[in-house]
Parts: structure tokens; sequence; C-alpha cells
């Protein structure tokens, strides 16, 4: 029996607030069981460097957790002056998965930064701020398109995240923080609306797992994706 009575193939209640934000179009709640995380977009009409004058833009992403996020008290990393490692590893891979499916020429030259700062922390963090961030990018971009300064929505499909992994021998769907913290592999997937793979991260905590293993997961990751792509379907409409 899972933590909270779910089928192994049974993902989370997922619920989104969009324009959470007083003022900010492309600002979105994302609730995936018990995690919680505001992820909101900015558009900023300039690029970093390595980009000016090639008509090209970027899209880069901050995450963080707030200190009460968790039960035991997350100390801010602006305190100590410097990001942890995973902080970095995670704010490359929501920026990594949104730019997947980002037509950069299309976009012009711009920067739009994705803020996931994480309330509630619950297992998925990662996951639920790449779902939520594209939401919260279409938002962004959709103000832009009906002022004129884009030509098109600059993006060729949907993208979403969900996480995996074997408890006890079992292969579970959307892992919440007691299953995630005591699993035998932990996968975390992202995908598009297409059904193509972004990025796959797997670890083995204590003994290697199998090939067939790995195909359970990846099935489940996929059904549980699609669930997520079509939520947003369901909130943004078409592309």
């Amino acid at each position: 029996m899972r933590p909270d009575g779910r089928k192994p193939d049974q993902m989370r209640p997922v619920k989104v607030t969009r324009r959470y934000l007083k003022g900010v179009p492309g600002s979105v709640l994302i609730e995936v069981g018990d995690t919680r995380v505001l992820c909101a977009a900015t558009v900023d009409e300039a690029v970093p460097p390595f980009l000016k004058g090639k008509g090209e833009g970027w899209i880069t992403a901050e995450y963080a957790m707030l200190p009460r996020s968790s039960p035991q008290r997350v100390p801010r990393e602006s305190a100590k002056g410097k990001l942890s490692g995973r902080t970095h590893e995670i704010m490359r891979l929501i920026g990594r998965s949104l730019r997947s499916v980002l037509d950069m020429k299309a976009l012009g030259e711009r920067t739009v930064l994705i803020d996931c700062d994480v309330i509630q922390a619950d297992g998925g963090t990662r996951t639920a701020s790449i779902t939520g961030g594209f939401l919260a990018l279409v938002d962004a971009l959709r103000p832009l398109v009906a002022e004129g300064r884009l030509a098109r929505l600059p993006l060729s499909d949907f993208v979403a995240a969900t996480s995996v992994g074997l408890f006890q021998g079992e292969a579970r769907l959307d892992l919440c923080y007691l299953e995630d913290s005591a699993a035998d592999v932990d996968m975390n997937v992202v995908v598009t609306g297409a059904g193509n793979l972004v990025e796959v991260q797997a670890t083995a905590e204590e003994k290697p797992f199998s090939r067939g293993e790995m195909d359970l997961l990846m099935d489940l990751a996929r059904k549980g994706a699609a669930e997520l792509v079509e939520m947003q379907r369901r909130e943004l409409g078409a592309l």
C-alpha cells in the first residue's frame, strides 16, 4: 500500500492556478499532491552577451526551496552566498527541458527567465517545476503575440515531467517524499507532447536494476507525462 493509498500507476492529484500573482500573466501555482511550486516567467528584451546580434533568444531558470517548504527548515542559499550542486543541477534541467520545445529564432533577441520557488516539498519538485514552468512560459509569451511583438507563439510542442521509481521491488509512478527517500531506484523523466524524450535521470540507490525494470519504469513515466500534457492542453488550448 502506498502512503497515500494510490495504485502503483496512479498520479497524485494535480491542480494548477494560472495568473497566481497579481499583474504577472506568466505565473502558475502547480500542486502535485502535497508538493506546491510557484512558477513565474519574465520576458526581458535582451539576451546574454554570447547571443548578441545573432537574432536568437534564450531561456533560463532559477530554482529555490523556501525555508519552511519541508518539515526541517531549509537554510536560504542566498544567505550562504552560493548555490548547492543540487540547485544548479535542477536549474539546468528546467532550462534544458523548456528550451527543447522553444524556437529560439522565432523568439528573437529576448530572454525568458523562469523562477521556480518551492512552497511545500513532498517529492517531485523538479518535475513539477518543469510542468508548471511550461504553463507559465506560454502565458508570458501570448501577450507578446497579441501585441504584435511576436509573429507567432515560438513553441513546437508541450513538455512535462514526472518521477518514477522502484520501491520495495514495485514500480511506482509519481513518488511522494516517503517513497522517493527510500526508493531502490529513482528516475525523473521529461517528455514532450509527441511522446519524445528530453531527459532521463535514473539512479540505483543500492543495487543495479535490469533493462526490463528500466522499460517498466519508462512505460509508467510516459503514462504519467501524457496525463500531465493532457492537463496542459486543457488549460492552454492549442499552441
